[in-house]
């Protein structure tokens, strides 16, 4: 099996090697641009505009000889500048098709860039090299890319696998490189003699069927007054100022430190998990997007990235050969685990209590459980209670009733 991985490296280039960075992203973000505008008039014109390779590399051959700077790009970036475009079109079309067949999601056609819009370029395959060399008596790594220069690069830790991308990114005025791995990986399947339910929550980050929770530090809300103290001192200064951007570049470092945060806690959870003697995993296969949609929840739902955890803690599943499961939320929190007879429950409740069996627990893992079974149903050893058949059926009857307080999300219905 082929696993496509990423590693991501802090890089200092010296202020020759940044500002070609910064020339090389801003040159890639004008010839999107540009290329976005010729494929418009294209269709205005014609009303006949095929998104094929073809097509942007005709458009392409025509944006270098009206601009011959473009020409100081890469090759290769280049070629994948107009693929960023292609995917941009190929989603537009995508979600057109999506809205006709009745799913409610905004079509959003493809977008020109602004300054600040655009902060990466991409080498695929070829363009870059790293080196090993001795440097003031100890040994350092160079990354060599064309187009740019040689400059330091931080490997904290060793790259498994064939290098295929390499992507120089700017961010929050630091400068990283992310190199896209494969590895080939032979896994064997795991046993599955102890699979697990996970119940993605507010109050509680997750709760899991065997009855233990993870929670997880509220990193947003804790730097919540140094963010809101910098949006205010950029909306204070003048537009267009150098102290203005240094506002700016201030808010986006504090923003930065918060997601490292976060992403320190998944990366470090999951692992946790997935070497905690579990051998597959349950979620439910929510809807965020449509749930964002919410203005009660949407900031706590955002803050908690239940779809980072979830994404992280599959593929690390996956690659130590374990299954990943997801099963339809409807009803999780209101079905009772052990007996499956359909409770009403308010949002404010954190306690189920049963009024058929009496089986009472708290209202999270009551609901992991319930993935649990609905994951594990008819499998041996899956230890899963209740008929799934008539919980479904029950669920499908409250559905229609819209019990009071129930979060409803449009295109579907999910749990909070």
């Amino acid at each position: 099996m082929d696993s496509i991985r990423t590693y991501r490296f802090r890089i200092y280039p010296d202020t020759k090697r940044q500002k070609e960075i910064d020339e090389q992203i801003e040159l890639a973000r004008l010839l999107y641009n540009k290329l976005l505008e010729k494929a418009k008039n294209e269709y205005q014109k014609t009303k006949d505009f095929e998104v094929k390779k073809a097509t942007f590399n005709r458009l392409l051959k025509e944006a270098l000889a009206e601009n011959k700077d473009f020409s100081r790009i890469y090759s290769q970036t280049r070629q994948n500048i107009f693929v960023r475009l292609q995917r941009a079109y190929q989603n537009f079309f995508r979600r057109v098709k999506e809205r006709k067949g009745g799913k409610k999601v905004r079509v959003g056609f493809p977008r020109f860039k602004a300054k600040g819009r655009y902060n990466s370029v991409t080498y695929p395959q070829f363009g870059f090299e790293i080196e090993r060399i001795r440097r003031n008596c100890r040994k350092v790594n160079i990354l060599h890319v064309s187009k740019i220069g040689s400059m330091q690069v931080e490997l904290h830790r060793k790259i498994r696998g064939i290098i295929k991308t390499l992507t120089i990114k700017k961010e929050a005025g630091r400068y990283y490189a992310t190199f896209s791995i494969i590895n080939e990986m032979e896994t064997q399947n795991v046993e599955n003699t102890f699979p697990v339910g996970i119940d993605m929550g507010l109050e509680t980050f997750a709760a899991l069927s065997d009855g233990r929770k993870i929670q997880k530090p509220n990193f947003a809300r804790r730097a919540e007054k140094r963010l809101s103290h910098w949006q205010n001192v950029i909306a204070r200064r003048q537009k267009g100022s150098e102290r203005r951007q240094k506002a700016k570049l201030r808010f986006e470092r504090e923003w930065q430190h918060v997601n490292n945060e976060s992403n320190d806690f998944i990366q470090k959870t999951t692992t946790e998990l997935v070497e905690s003697g579990y051998t597959s995993f349950a979620f439910e296969d929510l809807r965020i997007q449509d749930m964002l949609k919410n203005h009660r929840f949407a900031r706590s739902i955002g803050n908690a990235v239940w779809g980072r955890f979830m994404q992280v803690l599959s593929y690390k599943a996956e690659e130590a050969g374990m299954r990943v499961v997801k099963v339809d939320p409807r009803g999780t929190s209101q079905t009772c685990s052990e007996c499956g007879f359909l409770n009403s429950l308010n949002l404010s409740e954190r306690v189920f209590a049963c009024w058929k069996c009496g089986y009472h627990n708290d209202r999270d893992v009551n609901a992991a459980r319930n993935i649990l079974n609905r994951a594990t149903a008819g499998h041996a050893g899956s230890h899963a209670r209740g008929d799934l058949t008539s919980t479904v059926q029950q669920v499908s009857q409250a559905e229609s009733l819209k019990r009071e307080h129930t979060l409803e999300i449009s295109g579907g219905s999910s749990r909070l």
